[in-house]
């Protein structure tokens, strides 16, 4: 990847690949969890910790293959298991549902299932070697026979193991590569020569791609944007121009949600029925309740949370703050660490002042409040239900419910002055 981060680091939709691998096994109903690291990986621990807190963190000493990885968990192993799947964290589009259908045939008596998919260019790939309906081999292709080249059934890596073997068949890897690697592919092989049988279940190529430099990351980020855009038009989202619409893994919309052009989820987004986010407006951590409206233009940072009916408009910018039911900020305004009563209204050029160089403060605002455009509320603040706050003001003292409040110099106004200073002006240009 070229990159100081660990390649399962990096993101897809808004999450690890490393956390795609994770959930996608949880979903799929693994009880138990053990991840294989390199040594010295604590960024890549501290992210297992975080997304499976009782994962068993084994550590991989020395780079000897994917047989020597997974038996770097062996404890785990001889804790024993009714079923074992071996994921990749570089290989994060894999669905739950693949994954329960991997265990399948284990049910059946096999001793291994493998993971395989039709290439549409095979060349590079694992070919999986089939006698009378079984699984014999899974052959490197510079270790295949031209007929075995022509396989275009091939190796996506994952694969099940029977608890009650695991460990003997992981154990009987004893071939080293050219590279002087154990490779777990060899299991299929050793299964058969035991008289066990070896089975495959399918999935399609764009679903078990992976992930080795950043244009392959850029070609997961097409394919899980693609089934998240499909996902929530199927779940009642109606999406303008779906192609320009970006998802987190973990965004929801509600039904008869209408998405713009050029909007962006980030994660922690969920939609409620009945909202409307108009272009160019980006979200992220925020939490919409129904029937609001959001844009265009508009921007959710984390902590934004709007109830029932709420308006934000154009070139908005909302941050950890709670806007009632109603409420109303339509644009060129800033609301951040802030708590908006029911039906208040912001007017345009509005900020909360909320950090003073040290420590945010908070703003409160009432229920049915009127805040006049132009207006700075100097945080810590509050502005009682149904006050007013003139346009231009700015407000360092709270304001009672009802009060009027104004935080600005008087005007005055001097007749004739323009005419004096323009006649005063070009005079002193002639000269």
């Amino acid at each position: 990847m070229k990159s100081s981060r660990p390649k399962v680091l990096h993101e897809i939709a808004g999450r690890s690949m490393l956390a795609h691998a994770l959930e996608a096994v949880r979903r799929a109903g693994a009880t138990r969890n053990s991840v294989v690291i390199g040594p010295g990986r604590d960024d890549v621990a501290a992210e297992v910790r975080a997304i499976v807190p009782g994962a068993a963190i084994f550590t991989q000493s020395e780079r000897l293959g994917t047989a020597h990885a997974v038996l770097a968990a062996a404890p785990a192993l001889r804790d024993g298991a009714e079923d074992v799947i071996v994921a990749f964290a570089d290989t994060p589009l894999i669905e739950p549902e693949t994954f329960a259908r991997v265990r399948g045939p284990l049910a059946d008596g096999a001793a291994v299932v493998v993971l395989g998919f039709e290439a549409r260019n095979p060349t590079g790939y694992g070919r999986l070697i089939q006698r009378d309906g079984r699984v014999v081999a899974i052959r490197e292709e510079r270790d295949a026979t031209p007929e075995e080249r022509a396989v275009t059934l091939c190796n996506a890596g994952v694969m099940a193991l029977r608890g009650d073997i695991a460990l003997e068949l992981l154990g009987a890897v004893h071939n080293r590569n050219a590279k002087g690697e154990f490779y777990l592919t060899d299991v299929v092989a050793i299964a058969e020569a035991r008289g066990e049988r070896a089975a495959v279940v399918t999935a399609s190529e764009d679903e078990v791609q992976g992930v080795n430099d950043r244009l392959q990351l850029a070609d997961a980020e097409r394919t899980i944007q693609a089934r998240l855009r499909r996902n929530a038009m199927r779940d009642g989202a109606t999406l303008v121009a779906p192609e320009t619409v970006f998802f987190s893994a973990d965004t929801r919309l509600g039904a008869d949600v209408v998405v713009e052009p050029y909007v962006y989820f980030g994660p922690g987004v969920a939609v409620e029925d009945g909202v409307v986010i108009h272009a160019f407006s980006h979200l992220e951590g925020a939490r919409v309740a129904k029937g609001a409206r959001v844009g265009p233009y508009a921007r959710l940072r984390p902590g934004a949370s709007l109830g029932e009916k709420v308006r934000i408009g154009n070139f908005v910018e909302i941050k950890n703050a709670e806007l009632g039911a109603g409420a109303k900020v339509n644009h060129l305004s800033y609301v951040g660490d802030a708590t908006v009563g029911a039906d208040a209204n912001i007017g345009a050029g509005t900020i909360t002042c909320n950090y003073d160089g040290f420590a945010k403060h908070r703003t409160s605002i009432g229920r049915g409040a009127f805040i006049g455009t132009n207006s700075s509320l100097v945080a810590p603040v509050s502005i009682g239900d149904r006050a007013y706050v003139g346009s231009g003001s700015v407000i360092t003292d709270d304001v009672p419910a009802e009060a009027l409040a104004l935080g600005r110099g008087r005007q005055a106004v001097k007749e004739g002055w323009a005419a004096s200073f323009r006649d005063k002006a070009s005079s002193g240009k002639k000269k």
